[in-house]
């Protein structure tokens, strides 16, 4: 305690006796300000916006696609034969049916979700290059599965800006993957993803209860007093910065010093949960066994970009069913069916389901063919990921696989077509949104990428 208050006593002493320094700060700071713009300022995109908004529902491991939105008939009467590769096929052990006017074929493996079928544009002829899981994750997350580039979320970030500028742009909560899939690579580091959690509790399907930030709070130094602490870094800083010419790795301190400081106050407020009613809270299935983790990553998501951040992502794994499939399937699905139709529900109660565009997508499919008798087996030729809300058609469903599964066949949409469509809905054109580096332009969909207008609202 006595070391404390001498901290305290001391670091008042600085404040006296270089309150000029301290002032000269401040005004340094205003005009650096006033002549820089700010990298997270809201930006205006090439073209009218369908969506604001994004939350990303990644799902790690790959989900099957035949046994959850790809409703495969002749798979199922073809149970046990020869498969095309080898091993024999494997009807799905769930039953389909269709939902909503829409009439989507929907499994049962997702009851509540189902309930929101005209809400939802099933992308089936999805594909991508790799059939390896952290090739795939990385070109879900960044275009490329060879070379480190900035993620989806951090371009998202860098072609839009932000509305809140005391709150990250880009949260990733609950990811215990390589940071690369969120991170922003040659772009300026204000664009890479801030994560929320990840402990052993998340890797086991993704904790909002343990969302928070390590350092949050300053047990040392009042407001007024890190502030002059502050001022009196950020001028070392900027002297630096002058001094040695383009430092990409001082301007993100600088900057990241100046968010940190004010998500002090408000983002400690924004992961609380606690106002939130508990008629809210049930919708999430908070408080159940199965849905609490992943129920209180929605809430957290919906909190989120009602509070202005522009890209969210929410993570849940062990998707990875090479065997116990039946048991797996249905431990994954009852821990995101109920959180996922709540945030839907929720979002749409609240008017932002229209400016939110809403993503569920792993990295790739699993085989319609069995692998061990209880399993599947990669497969990145044909697979299945979902859209919702920020100007997509509900109800709606865009391409397919053959008869059994194995590959897309019509309305194929590869990772850079998907891509290019989620900035298109953003309104970004995907071929414009470039940033220098090495000697060339570089984009998230290189130079390849289709806009599926096909499913636009």
């Amino acid at each position: 305690m006595k070391q404390l208050i001498h901290r305290r006593e001391a670091l008042r002493t600085i404040a006296g006796s270089f309150g000029s320094i301290a002032f000269a700060a401040l005004a340094t700071e205003q005009a650096w300000a006033e002549s820089k713009q700010n990298p997270l300022a809201a930006k205006q995109p090439h073209f009218k916006p369908r969506a604001k908004h994004v939350i990303f529902l990644s799902m790690r491991g790959a989900p099957s696609h035949v046994d959850t939105f790809d409703y495969k008939p002749r798979l199922n009467a073809d149970n046990g034969k020869q498969g095309k590769y080898g091993p024999p096929l494997l009807g799905s052990p769930w039953k389909f049916a269709k939902q909503g006017a829409s009439g989507l074929w929907i499994s049962s493996l997702f009851p509540h979700l189902g309930k929101h079928a005209d809400d939802l544009c099933l992308l089936r002829g999805m594909q991508c290059d790799q059939p390896n899981h952290s090739q795939a994750t990385m070109q879900t997350h960044t275009g490329s599965f060879q070379f480190v580039r900035p993620s989806m979320g951090a371009w998202t970030l860098y072609g839009l800006g932000t509305k809140n500028s005391d709150l990250p742009g880009f949260i990733v909560i609950g990811d215990t993957s390589s940071p690369i899939n969120f991170g922003s690579s040659f772009l300026p580091a204000i664009y890479q993803g801030t994560k929320v959690g990840g402990s052993a509790r998340s890797r086991r399907g993704g904790s909002g209860e343990d969302a928070g930030f390590p350092n949050v709070k300053n047990p040392l130094l009042d407001p007024t007093s890190q502030r002059v602490q502050l001022d009196l870094v950020q001028q070392l800083n900027r002297n630096k910065l002058r001094r040695d010419g383009h430092q990409p790795q001082v301007e993100g301190v600088i900057q990241s010093f100046e968010l940190a400081f004010r998500m002090q106050s408000t983002m400690p407020k924004l992961l609380d949960q606690s106002q939130e009613s508990e008629e809210t809270k049930k919708l999430y299935g908070i408080g159940e066994d199965a849905t609490d983790a992943f129920g209180k990553q929605c809430l957290h998501a919906r909190r989120m970009v009602e509070s202005g951040v522009r890209f969210v992502e929410l993570t849940n794994g062990s998707w990875d069913h090479h065997r116990n499939l039946r048991e797996g399937m249905e431990t994954q699905c009852a821990q995101i069916d109920k959180p996922i139709a709540g945030l839907l529900k929720d979002l749409k109660h609240r008017d932002l389901l229209k400016d939110t565009l809403v993503i569920w997508a792993g990295e790739f499919g699993r085989t319609p063919h069995a692998q061990g008798g209880d399993g599947r087996d990669h497969n990145n030729k044909g697979y299945t990921t979902w859209m919702a809300g920020g100007g997509v058609k509900g109800g709606f469903s865009y391409g397919a696989t053959d008869e059994h599964g194995y590959e897309a066949v019509q309305g194929k949409m590869h990772i850079h077509d998907w891509h290019a469509t989620i900035l298109h809905l953003l309104g970004l054109d995907h071929e414009k949104l470039t940033y220098r580096h090495a000697g060339r332009d570089f984009r998230l969909t290189d130079v390849h990428g289709r806009v599926a207008k096909d499913i636009l609202a």
